[in-house]
């Protein structure tokens, strides 16, 4: 079990590495709903990110690991601070994408969808524009 002081330090630098990144996540509610958003298969609740903002709790590594990747930072600095022993920034692996369709056999596809699939297609262009917006 981590001891108060290492939960204070981890705390601040969850805090910073939250503020560094610009994400319009200003409460423990909407830092938890942003990162289970994120499909790291990873789920917090409200009440874990409040305790690792308040300096009570420190995540399990999988979850730093999976907070650092969305900031933008070492996994490393963010669990220990002692600077970045573990290489460059975290980075997902690069996505590989085919090139973008014309617009029109976009919306043909689109529209070649289910009522709920258009909803979640709506949805994850939403929020990949919020979150743009914010880089």
């Amino acid at each position: 079990m981590a001891n108060s002081q290492a939960k204070e330090e981890f705390s601040k630098r969850l805090r910073k590495a939250i503020q560094d990144s610009r994400l319009p996540v200003e409460s423990p509610t909407r830092l938890a709903a942003e990162f289970n958003g994120r499909g790291t298969g990873q789920r917090v609740t409200p009440q874990a990110v409040r305790k690792w903002l308040n300096g009570e709790a420190i995540p399990s590594y999988d979850k730093i690991r999976a907070l650092a990747v969305w900031l933008g930072v070492s996994p490393y600095e963010l669990h220990h601070g002692e600077g970045d022993r573990a290489g460059p920034r975290a980075q997902e692996r690069p996505a590989t994408y085919r090139k973008p369709l014309p617009d029109n056999e976009l919306v043909k596809q689109y529209k070649s969808l289910s009522l709920s699939q258009q909803q979640a297609v709506a949805e994850i262009i939403t929020a990949l524009a919020s979150r743009d917006r914010w880089r």
